[in-house]
């Protein structure tokens, strides 16, 4: 039953993101039309870790994970992992404000899935297999509207229709470049941001509330398998 009411919410979260974020829904007091804009007018891509080895890998400074970008609609930062630079070796480092894609994948529609980087995170980088783009003009693009607007299936098929390839599948970042996305003015971008992530917040505690029931079953039933715990049966249940 659980399971339902969560497959039920997040229809209805993409139902309402959908018209959000298109404008078909208006909230109170907004109207007018949205601006059309192509994402090279709105800032700059730029590219992961490059020239490294295995031997990299596994201490020094923090990068994203491929994994982290794919997963989280803002990047878990909690979920990095390191690599090892040279003195005075060039690398891309993260900004906060920035919206990170996945360049590959195995299928089409599982490119070009984003994270934006909403908090000052110091010096950190970028996995190879992914690539950043740096909102040039916040007050006009909030990376926090970019968070939601990039995972809108409107976006998402628009990005996913670049893929190239036929095992692999790549998104080329100059065809990236020329997506025409249209934007309301920021009041009204601030205040979608406060409905969507609030609808985000209600549908994650239902997530981990469905988590919970299912560890719970899980060593439930390993308790019962094992002997540890017992069931008993009342008499005259059992004809």
């Amino acid at each position: 039953m659980t399971e339902k009411l969560i497959a039920n919410s997040e229809a209805q979260k993409k139902a309402l993101m959908q018209r959000l974020l298109t404008g078909k829904k208006r909230l109170p007091g907004f109207d007018g039309e949205w601006n059309p804009k192509t994402l090279d007018a709105l800032g700059k891509t730029y590219t992961g870790l490059s020239g490294k080895t295995k031997a990299d890998f596994g201490s020094g400074k923090p990068f994203v994970p491929y994994k982290n970008v794919f997963a989280n609609v803002e990047l878990n930062m909690s979920a990095l992992e390191f690599v090892r630079l040279s003195d005075g070796e060039k690398q891309n480092i993260v900004k906060s404000g920035d919206i990170i894609f996945t360049t590959s994948s195995e299928t089409p529609e599982e490119v070009g899935m984003s994270s934006a980087v909403l908090m000052d995170i110091g010096e950190l980088y970028l996995n190879s297999f992914c690539f950043g783009f740096r909102i040039e003009k916040q007050d006009e693009f909030l990376p926090s509207f970019a968070k939601h607007l990039f995972r809108s299936a409107e976006l998402r098929r628009a990005i996913s229709s670049l893929a190239q390839g036929s095992t692999r599948y790549n998104l080329s970042k100059n065809e990236f470049l020329k997506i025409n996305i249209h934007m309301p003015k920021r009041a009204e971008q601030e205040q979608i941001v406060e409905v969507l992530d609030a609808v985000e917040a209600v549908h994650a505690k239902e997530q981990m509330k469905l988590k919970k029931l299912k560890s719970e079953k899980s060593a439930l039933i390993q308790q019962l398998l094992a002997g540890k715990r017992r069931v008993k049966i009342e008499e005259g249940i059992i004809a």
